[in-house]
C-alpha cells in the first residue's frame, strides 16, 4: 500500500533530508505544491487533504497556522517547537517510554523532539524513574552541534563567512528546547543549560553533570540506562571506553542512532552522562521519518541506516 505524505516547509534543511530519505521508497508518494504557491494557504490546504500524513518543518507560527489550515483528517508530524509540551500531541521519542511506540501509532498529532531535548531526555528520565536524579536538582547540562542545528540562516552564516569558529549561546537559560526537557525529562525545575556551538557541520554530543554520583552510582546509572533502552534498534548503551580519549560529536553523522555513555571519576564522585547522534538525524529529519514508519505501521528502520535491522537480528 502507498501511503501520501506532504512535507510542509521541504525547502529547509530538515525538510530536504526528510524527503531524500522517502523519494526512493515504494510505499511512499510525496504530495508536493508547486513551488510558486508554497506560501498560498489554498494550495497548502489542498495539500493536507490529499496527504495521509504532513510533516511540518516550518518555523512555530507557520507550524500552527498549517494545522489549522487541515481539514481535521490529516496526521500531523511537526518538526518545530510549537506543540512539543502541547495538549493532544504525542511526544515523538519512540524509545522514552515501553508505551511510546504505541501512543505514537495511534496518534493524529506527534511532535518530534529537539535534537538537545533528545540527548538530554534520554540521558535524565531514566535516571530519574531511578531515583539517582532528584527532579528538583536542576542538573547542568552542556553540549556542541554542528552549525546545520541552527537552520537556513546560520548554514549561510557559517558559508558566508559571516561567522568564524565556535561560540556558546543561550547563556540566559531561555532555549526554545528546555520545555519539553522538564516534562519528558520529568523534572520540576529547568536544567542549567548551556549549549555551544562548533565550526563543523553537523553531529552533536552533549553532557549531564551529576558532581556527586559516586562509583556505585555511576554504575546504578549504566543500569538504569540499559534497562531503559534493552533492545532498541537505534538506542544504544555503550562503554564509556569507546569515546575515550576524546568524545566526537560526528561519529554518528549520516545515521539515526543515538549512544549513551557514563563517565567519571571514581575518587571524587564525579559523574557525566554523554550523549551522542546526527542533531540532523536522529535529532531531526531521521527521527521524523521512524516517527512517520511507526504511524503508517511500516518497519521502523524503513529508509533509516541500511542493513542495521538485520544486522541486529
Amino acid at each position: 500500500m502507498s501511503y501520501k505524505v506532504f512535507i510542509d516547509g521541504e525547502a529547509g534543511t530538515t525538510g530536504l533530508q526528510i524527503r531524500d530519505r522517502l523519494t526512493t521508497r515504494s510505499d511512499i508518494t510525496l504530495v508536493q505544491v508547486d513551488p510558486a504557491l508554497r506560501k498560498d494557504a489554498g494550495a497548502r490546504a489542498e495539500a493536507f487533504a490529499e496527504a495521509d500524513v504532513a510533516i511540518l518543518c516550518l518555523p512555530d507560527d507557520a507550524a500552527r497556522e498549517s494545522v489549522a489550515l487541515a481539514n481535521g483528517g490529516t496526521r500531523f508530524i511537526d518538526a518545530s517547537t510549537a506543540h512539543r509540551v502541547a495538549d493532544g500531541w504525542v511526544f515523538g521519542f519512540p524509545e522514552m517510554t515501553r508505551s511510546q511506540r504505541a501512543d505514537i501509532a495511534a496518534a493524529q498529532y506527534v511532535s518530534n523532539p529537539g535534537c538537545w531535548s533528545t540527548c538530554a531526555i534520554a540521558l535524565i528520565r531514566p535516571l530519574v524513574g531511578a531515583g539517582l536524579i532528584e527532579p528538583g536538582s536542576a542538573p547542568a547540562i552542556s553540549g556542541v552541534s554542528g552549525y546545520t542545528g541552527g537552520g537556513k540562516s546560520m548554514i549561510a552564516e557559517y558559508g558566508g563567512g559571516s561567522i568564524d569558529g565556535s561560540f556558546l549561546y543561550a547563556t540566559t537559560q531561555a532555549h526554545k528546547h528546555l520545555p519539553e526537557i522538564v516534562k519528558h525529562g520529568l523534572l520540576s525545575l529547568p536544567p542549567v543549560f548551556v549549549p555551544s556551538v562548533g565550526q563543523y557541520a553537523q553531529g552533536m554530543a552533549v553532557a549531564i553533570h551529576l558532581p556527586n554520583l559516586g562509583t556505585d552510582g555511576m554504575a546504578a546509572a549504566e543500569t538504569a540506562l540499559r534497562t531503559a533502552y534493552d533492545g532498541e534498534l537505534f538506542v544504544a548503551v555503550v562503554p564509556a571506553e569507546l569515546h575515550a580519549p576524546r568524545v566526537m560529536p560526528q561519529r554518528l553523522n549520516g545515521t539515526n542512532r543515538l549512544e549513551l555513555s557514563v563517565h567519571g571519576n571514581p575518587e571524587t564522585g564525579a559523574a557525566v552522562l554523554v550523549a551522542v547522534l546526527d542533531n540532523l538525524g536522529k535529532g531531526a529529519s531521521g527521527a521524523a521519518v521512524q516517527n512517520l514508519n511507526i504511524m503508517l505501521g511500516a518497519d521502523d528502520a524503513a529508509g533509516l541506516d541500511d542493513g542495521l535491522r538485520a544486522a541486529a537480528e
